[in-house]
Order: C-alpha cells, then structure tokens, then sequence
C-alpha cells in the first residue's frame, strides 16, 4: 500500500529494534488490493497463459509451470502461470508476482506462498493448505503431485495449488524529500521483518529511481528529546515505531550519505571553531 501526502508532520524514538516476532500468519486473509493500470480485464486465464510467452526454455535448465492464485493483489486475475526453475524459492515466486502486477512498490515481505492439497479419504475430498517458508520450492512440491490437474469432482478445485496470502504489517511514515524536492513523505506498508535496507529499496522503486539503496540512510528523528539516530541496514524500522512512546515526537527521514557526510563536516568546524577562545586564537589568523 502506498500513500502519498504533502502535509507535515513529526514523530520518532530512541529505542533499538529488537528481534521480530513470529509472523502472524492468516490463511483467510480478506484484505486485498485494487489492480494496477496496465491489466488486460479480460478472463483470468487469457491473461495468464499470455504470460508464459515471454519466457524462453532452456534444455540447460528445465522449467516447472505454476499456477499461482493470486486475488490477493487483483480481484480481477483468478491467478497468473509461471514457468520456474525447479530451484526457484518461495521468495523469488513471490517477488515475480510482484513485478507482473507492475507493484515494485509493494512490500513482498508482506506475501507468502501456501500450498492446498486435496487428499481423498473414505471417498470424500479434504483440504490441507500447508504454509511454505520463503526458501521452499514450488517446482519441486508440484513434482510430487504430478496429476495436479485432475479431480475428484468437478466442484472440487485441482488435487495441489499454490495460493498467494497476505501477512499483517503496519504502516511506517518516511519524509523523503531527498529524492524529490515536491515530496514531503510516503507511507508504506511493511512487515515487521523488513530492514533498513529493504525499506530504502521500497522508496526508490515508489519514484522508479535505478540509485543503489547503500547511497542512503534512514534516521530516527526525536522533535522533543532533540536527537537523531542513524539505523543500521538490518534493523527493522517497523519494529523500531512500535517502541515509540509517542509517534507524534518521532519521524523517519531520509537522506543521502553525501548529506550527512557534509553535515558532519559542518558540525565538526563549528566544533573547533567554538575553542579557539581556549587556544588564545583569532578566527582570522587561521588558514584552511
């Protein structure tokens, strides 16, 4: 989710992020999203076999079709066909999702895969959605159920698929007017597993910037406490806000090093320039 706004505000705190939790996972998530411009609304399987085309196969390195399902980012796709490698992780299935969508800007830490598996038992089908970690492969879960496409019963859905499912995130305030002087802060949704680093990375596709995320830094920012704190590219900034006592007094900013480095300066000349009364020294008589 992203959110764009041209009003002030401030807010930030002091605290380090600690280790983030175990993620809260819904497999009935019903949050959804509307889809991106560009679509062909046509049916979902129209659109979908349309994007195998643009895959070459390699007899070097054999690929897996897939089905994803993913209504979670467009109600009007029933899902998207993938051709994968069969060493291709959950992660990188998802992050392909993403950029199919054109959603760059969206968090994939927020998206996980889940496998359903219809099993039949005492002549009736039952379900089993098992949820898949990010290093998971789909290629090779599908091997395992080669007839995939066929059913019990024609209401039922196919005997394995794979589903794309939404984790809970929160919303993190970023003033960013380093990357465009019009802007004054974005809003993003991110999962509390999402660093420093992947952050950045967020607010640079939001402007379609090709910048490398390690010419940036992220600062929390205390209006009332008057201090700043620079974090580390694997902190996690989500997990950073919820130690804020009052996010009215704290904020993220971000800025590019080239900036903070000649701030630095900055303060260390008036640093020195403030003793030169102790080393009985005229600000004239010096020579840079």
């Amino acid at each position: 989710m992203l959110k764009h706004v041209h009003l002030s505000s401030s807010g930030l705190s002091p605290y380090r992020c600690r280790t983030p939790a175990r993620d809260t996972v819904s497999l009935n998530s019903t949050l959804s999203f509307s889809s991106c411009s560009g679509h062909d609304p046509l049916s979902s399987r129209s659109s979908s076999t349309s994007s195998l085309h643009d895959v070459s196969l390699s007899p070097k390195s054999p690929k897996v079709v897939v089905k994803v399902y993913a209504r979670v980012l467009s109600v009007d796709v029933e899902y998207k066909t993938l051709s994968i490698g069969p060493q291709t992780t959950s992660k990188e299935v998802v992050c392909m999702l993403l950029n199919k969508f054109r959603m760059k800007h969206r968090d994939p830490n927020l998206y996980y895969l889940a496998m359903e598996v219809w099993i039949r038992k005492t002549g009736l089908p039952i379900r089993t959605v098992m949820v898949l970690d990010d290093e998971a492969k789909p290629g090779e879960l599908q091997a395992c159920h080669p007839r995939s496409e066929i059913r019990f019963f024609h209401s039922t859905p196919p005997v394995c698929r794979f589903l794309l499912q939404m984790r809970r995130g929160g919303l993190v305030k970023v003033y960013d007017s380093c990357l465009m002087t019009g802007s004054l802060y974005k809003s993003l949704l991110i999962s509390d597993r999402t660093t420093t680093e992947e952050v950045i990375q967020l607010l640079l596709h939001c402007y379609n910037s090709k910048e490398r995320p390690n010419k940036f830094s992220l600062f929390e920012i205390s209006s009332v406490q008057k201090y700043e704190r620079k974090l580390h590219q694997h902190d996690y900034p989500l997990l950073v806000q919820q130690e804020w006592p009052n996010r009215e007094q704290f904020s993220f900013h971000l800025r590019r090093n080239s900036e903070c480095l000649q701030k630095t300066e900055r303060e260390v000349g008036v640093q020195f320039i403030s003793l030169l009364p102790s080393l009985h020294l005229t600000r004239t008589s010096l020579v840079f």
